[in-house]
C-alpha cells in the first residue's frame, strides 16, 4: 500500500529544502525524499549573495557562514593582479557575499523545513517517478517503497531522476567543474589569503578558476562552459582543470602536489533559455539545478535554487502548479537570457573583457550587485558599449 501526500520532493539541496519550507507552511502534506544520509556533503563552491538571507526566514546567519567576503581579488594567468573592495563608496548600501559549507548550508535549510511540518526520508533513493492515473504520482524507491502525491518537485540536480522520468531537458547546456577543499592556516601563504578575499582568474579556458575562503580551509576550483551533455566532459578538460587548481595553490603560496588532493568534479547545468520545466498537467515541477537556473555569466546557482524551490511551493499550494514552465520563465528567463548574451561574449574575448570590464574602477562593485540581485543582467546589456558586437559572438554552448 502506498503512502499518499500532496507534494513529493525529489532531493534536499537548497531547492527542495525550500519547496518543502512553503509546501508545508501552506499545509499541504509534504516529504522529501533524499538519497544520501543527512548532512551530507556537496561539491560547490559555496558562495552566495548576502541578500539571499531576506528569502529564508528564521534562519540565523551565523548558523551557516563560515566566511563574509568583503573584497574580491581577480587576476589573468595569476598575474595582472586587482584588487577591489565590494563597497569603495561608504555612502552606498553594503554588500557582501557569504560562504557557506553545503553540508551546514542544505541541513540548515531541510530542518527548517521539517520544522514546518514537512516529513523527511534520507538515505532513500528514488527509482521511478511514474503518472498514476490522472491526477497522482507514482514514486518508488530503490528498497521498493512507494509513494504518490498530486505533485512531484524534482530537486535533484541536474543528472536527476525526475527530468529523465518526465522526458525534460533533453538538451542541456552542462559547464564542468573541479574543486578540492584544501586546509589552511590563515597568516601563511600570499598575503591577499584572508578570510575577506575571494579570488577569481580568468585566462581558464571558456571559464574561470576560484579560491573561496572558508573556516578552516580554502575552496580551491575551476569551471569550463559551454560543454554540452555529451561533449566536452573527457579527462581532457579535467586535465586542465587539475592544471589550473594546482597553478593556483603555487601561485598563492600554499602548494600541493597532485596525490596529495581529493578532486570533486561535477556539472554545472547552465541556464540555456527558455524550456519546459513542468509536465503531466502541472505533476511534475523542475527547480533548481534540475531546471538548469546556473547562471552562465557567474557560474552560480544557490540563490536561484533556494527562489526556485520556494516559488513552485507556493505556486502548488495556490493551485498554479499546470503553469509552472511560465512562472518560471517570468521569474528568470529575461534575466538569464541577458546573462547568457554578455556570457558567449566575455568568455569567446576573456582578455579584451578582463581589461576594460573586470579591472575597472566599477567592476568588482557590478559583479557584486549583479549576484544580490540589486542589479539586472538586462540593464546592464542594454549599456555595455560592446553591446552590438555580442550578437555576433560565435562561442559554442
Amino acid at each position: 500500500m502506498s503512502k499518499q501526500y500532496d507534494v513529493i520532493i525529489c532531493g534536499a539541496g537548497p531547492a527542495g529544502a525550500c519547496a518543502g519550507y512553503e509546501a508545508a507552511n501552506a499545509g499541504l502534506r509534504t516529504l522529501i525524499i533524499e538519497r544520501r544520509s543527512l548532512p551530507r556533503y556537496k561539491t560547490c563552491g559555496g558562495g552566495v549573495p548576502l541578500t539571499v538571507g531576506n528569502d529564508l526566514p528564521s534562519l540565523v546567519p551565523e548558523a551557516f557562514v563560515e566566511a563574509t567576503v568583503t573584497h574580491l581579488r581577480h587576476t589573468w594567468d595569476f598575474a595582472d593582479a586587482h584588487l577591489a573592495a565590494i563597497n569603495p563608496d561608504p555612502s552606498e548600501p553594503p554588500m557582501s557575499l557569504w560562504m557557506v559549507q553545503r553540508s551546514v548550508f542544505d541541513n540548515a535549510l531541510t530542518e527548517r523545513a521539517a520544522q514546518a511540518g514537512c516529513e523527511v526520508r534520507d538515505g532513500l533513493a528514488v527509482k521511478s517517478v511514474e503518472p498514476e492515473g490522472d491526477t497522482s504520482v507514482r514514486v518508488t524507491t530503490t528498497n521498493g517503497d512507494i509513494y504518490t502525491a498530486s505533485h512531484v518537485i524534482g530537486a535533484d540536480g541536474a543528472n536527476g531522476v525526475v527530468a529523465r522520468m518526465a522526458d525534460l531537458r533533453k538538451k542541456r547546456l552542462l559547464a564542468i567543474a573541479l574543486e578540492a577543499e584544501i586546509p589552511h592556516e590563515w597568516g601563511t601563504g600570499h598575503e591577499t589569503l584572508r578570510p575577506e578575499v575571494a579570488h577569481l582568474e580568468y585566462a581558464v579556458k571558456q571559464g574561470y578558476g576560484w579560491v573561496f575562503p572558508k573556516a578552516g580551509h580554502l575552496s580551491v576550483g575551476a569551471g569550463m562552459f559551454g560543454r554540452r551533455s555529451a561533449e566536452g566532459r573527457g579527462e581532457a578538460s579535467k586535465e586542465e582543470l587539475t592544471r589550473w587548481i594546482l597553478g593556483y595553490l603555487e601561485a598563492l603560496g600554499v602548494p600541493r602536489k597532485r596525490e596529495e588532493i581529493e578532486f570533486h568534479g561535477y556539472p554545472l547545468p547552465i541556464w540555456g533559455g527558455a524550456e519546459p520545466v513542468g509536465a503531466w498537467n502541472g505533476r511534475i515541477l523542475l527547480v533548481g539545478d534540475a531546471a538548469g537556473l546556473v547562471n552562465p555569466l557567474f557560474g552560480d546557482g544557490i540563490s536561484y535554487a533556494c527562489r526556485s524551490g520556494a516559488s513552485a511551493g507556493k505556486t502548488i499550494a495556490v493551485g498554479k502548479a499546470a503553469d509552472w514552465s511560465q512562472v518560471l520563465q517570468s521569474e528568470f528567463g529575461a534575466s538569464h537570457d541577458a546573462s547568457l548574451t554578455i556570457a558567449k561574449f566575455f568568455y569567446q574575448f576573456p582578455g579584451v573583457c578582463y581589461k576594460m570590464g573586470v579591472k575597472s574602477p566599477r567592476g568588482t562593485r557590478t559583479a557584486a550587485r549583479l549576484i544580490g540581485g540589486d542589479l539586472s543582467f538586462e540593464s546592464v546589456l542594454e549599456r555595455l558599449p560592446w553591446k552590438g558586437l555580442m550578437s555576433k559572438a560565435k562561442l559554442t554552448w
